[in-house]
């Protein structure tokens, strides 16, 4: 099932849900390993208590078993959902990845809600009821997700994979492309402004224009530059990705690291389709829309 995703930029992109059949999967992959270290961890503290000849360590060994349950029951998902950004072992096995219904990576309180509500969604209702809601709900949620504002997509699918795309200044402006520090930007900031460059000419002209000053008003400041007079916003736009992508790129023209990989798609290291000017079907406009668009003072 696909579903829409409204970025901070106000960008619409749209992801594929993981169905009930690949999440059941991923989850019985999931049950079956925490058996294995709840298994591993009994036989370790019937290793200890083996040792005990005067029963000295029975109480605690009992305390142990319960510290032993929650930790495979709650830490085993908490855990490798927050420091792995969204999967789990049976997740990353079937292509899956928790995000917020924003799209961004999932934090500590989103993974604890979800795993303290897997109980009612999974376990206390003997699946039931987090059947029903995956089946029920318009992003395929549980009642664990609703909650924590959480849903599960597709990373791997039949689908066709973006096109890579190679970015190049506007003409003229390719000495002040150069000069942008753009590492001060993250992989989501380059993300924002890929997807609005992509979708561009699919905007009404002023929505395209406003969009375009949105997006450019904080990377001004944060980049402690000042466009040249008469560059619009969606030019400026079009400077920072190809300033970013040569960066990545390293002196050589090649991907010096790892590809960029998120629910966005992956970091363009070819020239597969014509430059970004060649795309703009509707001339943006030369002066901004509205009075944000301006140099840091």
């Amino acid at each position: 099932m696909a579903a829409p995703i409204v970025t901070p930029e106000a960008v619409v992109l749209q992801f594929e849900t993981a169905g009930i059949g690949s999440r059941m999967l991923a989850g019985l992959l999931d049950l079956a390993i925490q058996v294995g270290l709840f298994i591993g961890g009994l036989s370790g503290l019937a290793l200890v208590a083996s040792f005990d000849a005067f029963g000295a360590l029975e109480g605690i060994a009992s305390a142990l078993v319960y510290i032993l349950v929650f930790l495979v029951l709650f830490g085993y998902p908490v855990l490798l959902e927050t420091l792995w950004r969204g999967r789990t072992v049976g997740k990353a096995a079937l292509g899956l990845r928790v995000v917020t219904v924003e799209g961004a990576p999932i934090r500590f309180r989103h993974a604890a809600i979800r795993s303290i509500l897997g109980l009612v969604d999974w376990y206390a209702t003997n699946f039931t009821v987090g059947i029903v809601a995956l089946l029920v709900t318009k992003r395929n949620q549980r009642i664990g997700d609703l909650v924590a504002g959480t849903m599960v997509l597709r990373e791997r699918s039949a689908a066709s994979s973006p096109q890579p795309m190679r970015f190049t200044p506007p003409r003229g402006l390719e000495s002040y492309a150069a000069t942008l520090t753009t590492a001060v930007l993250d992989h989501d900031d380059y993300g924002a402004v890929r997807s609005f460059l992509l979708r561009a000419s699919t905007f009404p002209a002023a929505v395209r224009g406003d969009l375009a000053v949105r997006l450019a008003d904080p990377l001004v400041e944060r980049l402690r530059t000042t466009p040249p007079p008469g560059v619009d916003a969606e030019a400026f736009l079009v400077c920072i990705a190809a300033s970013y992508q040569q960066r990545m790129a390293g002196p050589a023209g090649r991907a010096t690291g790892a590809p960029f990989l998120s629910v966005w798609g992956t970091l363009p290291t070819a020239a597969t389709h014509a430059p970004h000017a060649a795309q703009r079907t509707a001339p943006a406009p030369t002066v901004a829309p509205r009075d944000g668009y301006a140099p840091p003072a």
